[in-house]
């Protein structure tokens, strides 16, 4: 992991360690996932991505986020895949 950080820092980008415990606010987890503060509540809403409250605020768990993020990701991934292989097909 220590190597990996090290790579990434040589490339010139920033490197953050998160405890997974932590809880982030919603515009957190939005900037983490990289859509619009209302986009992630409508997620929240839905129940796709867990949260609990802190008075009247929304806090969302580093470890449901990451989860999150990792099954969108797979889930383009393998669409893509799909995207690909009917392109071969139409393509022969």
């Amino acid at each position: 992991m220590l190597v990996r950080i090290l790579e990434e820092m040589a490339k010139g980008d920033a490197v953050t360690l998160i405890p997974v415990h932590t809880e982030l606010t919603t515009q957190e987890a939005a900037d983490m996932l990289n859509i619009s503060r209302p986009s992630l509540i409508h997620l929240l809403d839905e129940g796709k991505l867990g949260y609990r409250k802190v008075g009247t605020h929304r806090r969302v768990r580093f470890e449901a986020l990451i989860k999150l993020k990792r099954q969108a990701d797979s889930d383009r991934k393998a669409a893509l895949a799909e995207l690909a292989a009917y392109d071969q097909e139409l393509g022969t």
